[in-house]
């Protein structure tokens, strides 16, 4: 659900961005420097309040929060009602708190997949959501592929940094490739039991294991079909996300080629389908996930075709980012800005039932909310501009947030930092913080600065190979440069608790409530924790806002050559 970079809005941000650098004071310092105020005396974030915001966000009468709905309407008015009564300034320079998204809403309908063998006799029909889920991202009235000659790519990856490319040797252009999901796991040669750390990421997840990524390279190589097989370990939730998420309607951003230079389709193969078809090929899944794990591995061909047509039903919508500012004290950079996001929206309504998204994200929204009101406490507000944006669409593959990164209101080379609010610990107080993506940046001296002064300790999330740094709206301030940061509710230690209870907590979240209608407010959500967590990210905010440099990716990160560039120029 992750989309990939808008094209349209590329060229803007560069001309946006041109003129904005900071000075090279600014860049050269590499520590963090001491906080003015400690954390106990910066003013507490209400919990209440936060608490009362989800119920109301999250209840039968806002619908699910689906883009283009009346869910959208109530959603957007209550929002910016919030900020306004909080005395938050409209964040939009036309004087309001929207920026308009435009969107397009794709139904698709129900299509089974006819996979026929080159040279047997045989036929299979794989059938629409139990078999394969699929779907098309051109703005048309149908897609098809016919007739259209299967390819296993592997793990669909072309990386020359590591010496990968998995379509070596073949071409693809208007056949379906077939492949695997999240990145190669390479074998560390010295410990043939780990996975080597040097070869993407090793046990964390890269970009490259992204089924967005996948899609993307699909794409650019000509592939009319690209079907990634779901494996529930590997992809970090079962097959029944796919069959909730992507059966519905799907949203994606108006682009000036109507999206006709994606596949025409894509889609996710459940685990048992992927199998019956390598069988069809007389090929055996396990052999060939073996073989694709080498840099050896070369595509093969299936000697089978697949067919489909999927007929769409279109509509285009105006969605909403909505916005709000708190001024800079500082006239000197009271244009440079520290971003807190959130997202909005969530799935709707299905078959009469609301799908509620208490957790994801009605929290992160209600928790915005109050640390822009804990800022308006401050006696003083910090050197640099606060920009509190609930972004839409995340759930459609963080659209909001990308299009704002791509047609950013404010210049994103004097936009310091992302503070992403999207994961959450309703189970009470822990003696440790854990960040999505630990090491990126120096955003995480920050946030292990702060916790200290809590006597908390500070760690990486516990399932890197999930790829969560690549799921959330920080993600689209990252890939243009912008350090980000994303809060992660994480494998904790909680006080007073058996030692398995986090990891607990977390296996009943995404096996029970993860994009499901029981995402609720519960009653026994213990808000202590959030408490002591969203204080730690008021303070992260506006410690960065007051610092005399601009915080930093670490070397060698994969973002950085795009920040140390945006700021050069």
């Amino acid at each position: 659900m992750r989309l990939p970079g808008f094209a349209l809005g590329l060229a803007v941000l560069s001309v946006s961005c041109s003129s904005s650098a900071p000075s090279t004071t600014q860049q050269a310092a590499s520590t963090v420097q001491q906080p003015r105020i400690p954390i106990g005396q910066l003013p507490d974030v209400d919990t209440n309040a936060v608490l009362a915001h989800t119920r109301t966000l999250s209840s039968d009468e806002f619908e699910g929060r689906l883009p283009g709905s009346r869910g959208e309407e109530r959603t957007v008015t209550y929002l910016v009602d919030q900020f306004r009564r909080a005395g938050l300034k409209p964040g939009n320079t036309d004087g309001t708190y929207i920026q308009k998204v435009p969107l397009v809403g794709i139904t698709g309908a129900p299509a089974p997949l006819v996979v026929k063998s080159e040279t047997k006799n045989d036929q299979q029909t794989f059938k629409w959501h139990d078999d394969v889920v699929a779907w098309t991202r051109h703005v048309a009235p149908s897609a098809r592929i016919d007739g259209s000659e299967l390819v296993f790519v592997g793990y669909g990856v072309v990386a020359p940094e590591y010496g990968w490319d998995d379509y070596k040797g073949v071409d693809v252009r208007g056949k379906t490739i077939v492949m695997l999901v999240n990145d190669p796991p390479v074998p560390d040669p010295s410990k043939p039991n780990e996975l080597d750390p040097k070869m993407f990421g090793g046990k964390a997840m890269t970009y490259y294991g992204r089924w967005t990524y996948k899609y993307d390279i699909a794409a650019e190589k000509g592939a009319a079909g690209a079907l990634v097989i779901h494996e529930t370990g590997p992809a970090g939730y079962p097959f029944q996300i796919v069959q909730d998420g992507f059966t519905g309607e799907r949203f994606d951003l108006v682009t000036p080629d109507r999206n006709m230079g994606k596949a025409a389709v894509e889609g996710w193969l459940s685990l048992d389908a992927a199998k019956r078809l390598l069988q069809m090929a007389g090929q055996d899944f396990d052999k060939l996930k073996q073989e694709a794990a080498t840099r050896d591995f070369k595509p093969v061909p299936l000697g089978l075709t697949a067919s489909t047509e999927i007929q769409n039903k279109l509509r285009t919508v105006d969605s909403r980012n909505v916005l709000a500012k708190i001024d800079g004290a500082d006239p000197a950079h009271a244009g440079e800005f520290v971003v807190y996001t959130a997202h909005w929206d969530h799935f709707g309504k299905r078959d009469g039932m609301v799908f509620h998204g208490a957790e994801d994200d009605a929290l992160g929204c209600a928790s915005l909310i109050e640390i822009a009101r804990s800022f308006m406490k401050l006696p003083t507000p910090p050197r640099r501009s606060i920009l509190f944006m609930a972004v839409t669409a995340e759930e459609q593959g963080l659209l909001g947030s990308e299009y704002y990164t791509v047609m950013p209101i404010y210049p994103l080379a004097k936009t310091l930092a992302d503070i992403n609010l999207d994961s959450w610990n309703p189970w009470g107080r822990t003696t440790d913080l854990a960040i999505t993506g630990y090491g990126a940046s120096e955003l995480d001296d920050y946030v292990r600065n702060a916790a200290a002064e809590q006597g908390r300790t500070v760690h990486g999330e516990a399932e890197p190979e999930k790829g969560f740094y690549y799921r959330s709206d920080h993600f689209n301030f990252a890939k243009q440069g912008v350090p980000a940061l994303d809060a992660n509710d994480g494998v904790n230690e909680y006080i007073g608790k058996p030692a398995d209870y986090g990891q607990k907590m977390r296996d009943d979240w995404t096996e029970n409530r993860y994009h499901k209608p029981a995402d609720m407010v519960l009653p026994t959500w213990d808000m202590t924790g959030i408490r002591e967590d969203l204080k730690v990210y008021f303070a992260v905010g506006y410690r960065v806002a007051e610092a005399d440099k601009y915080p930093e990716w670490r070397a060698g990160n994969e973002f950085k050559a795009k920040r140390d560039a945006m700021l050069q120029k």
